[in-house]
């Protein structure tokens, strides 16, 4: 009778933490620096909607590009409109309003 060797054990895999989860709150830390962001993002780049894409409306984000090409770049006034508006808010107001609550629009 031959004995067979045990199997070689693997080391254990170290684990990740979980990747968030479609809908999950987002982190408030993050709230400030995606503020800043979005708001210059807004001012500077507004007609093309990027802020938006950033802040994860990617309906809006083309929403936005084909509004600004209809209107030859006329559009681009929300981006700067909605720029403006990012930066005056509290952070607290951000958080709520643009990374809980799903506000695409002002």
């Amino acid at each position: 009778m031959t004995q067979t060797p045990p199997p070689a054990q693997q080391p254990p895999v170290p684990q990740q933490p979980p990747a968030p989860q479609p809908g999950a709150t987002p982190d408030r830390s993050e709230a400030n620096s995606k503020k800043i962001l979005c708001g210059i993002l807004g001012i500077v780049l507004g007609g093309w909607g990027i802020h938006k894409f950033v802040l994860g409306y990617s309906k809006a984000g083309i929403i936005q590009i084909i509004l600004t090409v209809v209107t030859c770049g006329i559009g681009g006034l929300i981006g700067l409109i909605e720029g403006i508006i990012y930066l005056t808010k509290s952070d607290e107001e951000f958080y709520n309003t643009y990374m809980v609550g799903t506000k695409e629009w002002f």
